[in-house]
């Protein structure tokens, strides 16, 4: 079956909720990826981050494979030999003594919700029912409709309410909006420290730093959702690290299985962790030894092979060569490591024509908010391989620009 075959039975059964580039993967490894009918492309999304250790690593796939021969669910009725030393190696990793494991990244939102809602009412000492969390405009935390519900986006409400009561909306970067919003009755701060859906935005510098402070003076949870942004994608372990802080709590997921196996985590401390008690909050699969063993393989590949500091590296280089094209359809490129976002003026069109012009030409990247062209390649890519890409992006981000003679 070619490509336009593949298209045709997914466009005719299944549910039109995406919208996919006009590629039909049907094999990957590292940064590179393979269609159905044999042509190469570059990855420069890696999965929305969750390919961070790049496709198909065979450390992951090795310990993907032999867990599978010995137990992939015991559920959390009992206990398995993988998920201890899950806890032991993310814990050493990140500097957080609890680890409470789930799947997606939006259960892992979910469960830090909870969290800061029940430690308001039995530490903090907030009526009951009063709790309050304070977001950020152009959040993306994942596709609940609790979730939704404290969405900016419209697209993503409509339809599906009522929605949670309990949520404040301030202006993301602002720290004196934060400060003013907050209340005796407010338990948590939740905040991308780099919006990766919102079209990569990068906050003033000082403003994570000036918010946690806030939230230290206030009594509040300042929550970081690192779930794209974090294990190396940024340049740093986490994008907060840039800043020098120690938010109280932290999710994660995407990359903590390296695109291998859905695997969420919600990190924290012994105080906000103490609220959870047996039967508070669970998840079948959340916990799985099968899990578990492809996340530690994936946390030893991001520092036995120096991902972290690659993706520093490499993303100030590829950033550089981004902005020496100098093209006018460009209004801003912003981003921290490996992390990119090349905004572009409205009357460039619109980011999905670029993004089509780049398929074409075998790199796979994705518009974000219409103007937004996100470039997150795995952190296994080499110099060389940008310098490749760039050849195309130089010729696609200069398309129709009128060249006078």
């Amino acid at each position: 079956m070619n490509t336009r075959e593949f298209i045709e039975i997914e466009e005719k059964y299944g549910a039109h909720n995406y919208h996919p580039l006009d590629v039909v993967i049907d094999r990957a490894e590292g940064v590179w990826v393979y269609d159905v009918d044999g042509k190469k492309y570059l990855d420069c999304l890696a999965a929305y981050s969750a390919v961070n250790q790049g496709h198909c690593h065979p450390a992951i796939i090795k310990a993907l494979k032999d867990q599978a021969d010995k137990v992939t669910l015991t559920s959390r009725a009992f206990r398995n030999s993988q998920l201890p030393m899950l806890y032991k190696e993310l814990s050493e990793m990140t500097g957080y003594p609890k680890v409470l494991p789930m799947n997606s990244g939006a259960e892992a939102v979910e469960t830090a919700i909870k969290a800061a809602r029940k430690w308001g009412y039995k530490i903090k000492g907030v009526d009951e029912n009063k709790a309050e969390i304070i977001v950020c405009t152009n959040n993306f935390a994942g596709r609940t409709v609790t979730i939704v519900g404290f969405s900016t986006e419209e697209q993503y409400k409509d339809g599906f309410g009522p929605f949670s009561p309990g949520f404040k909306i301030v202006e993301y970067g602002n720290a004196q909006d934060l400060e003013s919003a907050i209340t005796p009755n407010t338990v948590a701060f939740m905040v991308e420290p780099i919006q990766g859906e919102g079209g990569v935005v990068v906050p003033p510098e000082g403003y994570l730093k000036k918010a946690f402070e806030i939230c230290e003076k206030n009594n509040v949870l300042f929550i970081a959702d690192e779930i794209q942004s974090g294990l190396g994608r940024s340049g740093k372990l986490f994008a907060f690290d840039y800043e020098g802080i120690k938010p109280h709590a932290v999710t994660i997921g995407k990359a903590l299985s390296g695109g291998a196996y859905p695997v969420s985590a919600f990190l924290s401390n012994e105080e906000v962790m103490s609220v959870f008690n047996p039967g508070d909050h669970g998840s079948t699969f959340g916990g799985n030894p099968l899990g578990a063993s492809v996340a530690r393989a994936a946390l030893k590949v991001l520092v036995d092979e120096n991902l972290i500091e690659k993706s520093f590296e490499l993303g100030n280089y590829f950033r550089e060569k981004l902005k020496a094209v100098g093209s006018p359809h460009v209004k801003e490129i912003r981003g921290k490591g490996l992390f990119i976002g090349v905004e572009l003026h409205q009357s460039a069109g619109g980011a999905r024509r670029f993004c089509e012009a780049l398929k074409d030409r075998g790199i796979l990247c994705k518009e974000t908010h219409d103007n937004v062209i996100r470039f997150a390649p795995p952190l296994v890519i080499k110099k060389e391989e940008i310098d490749w890409a760039m050849e195309s992006i130089h010729e696609v981000l200069l398309m129709d620009v009128k060249v006078e003679a």
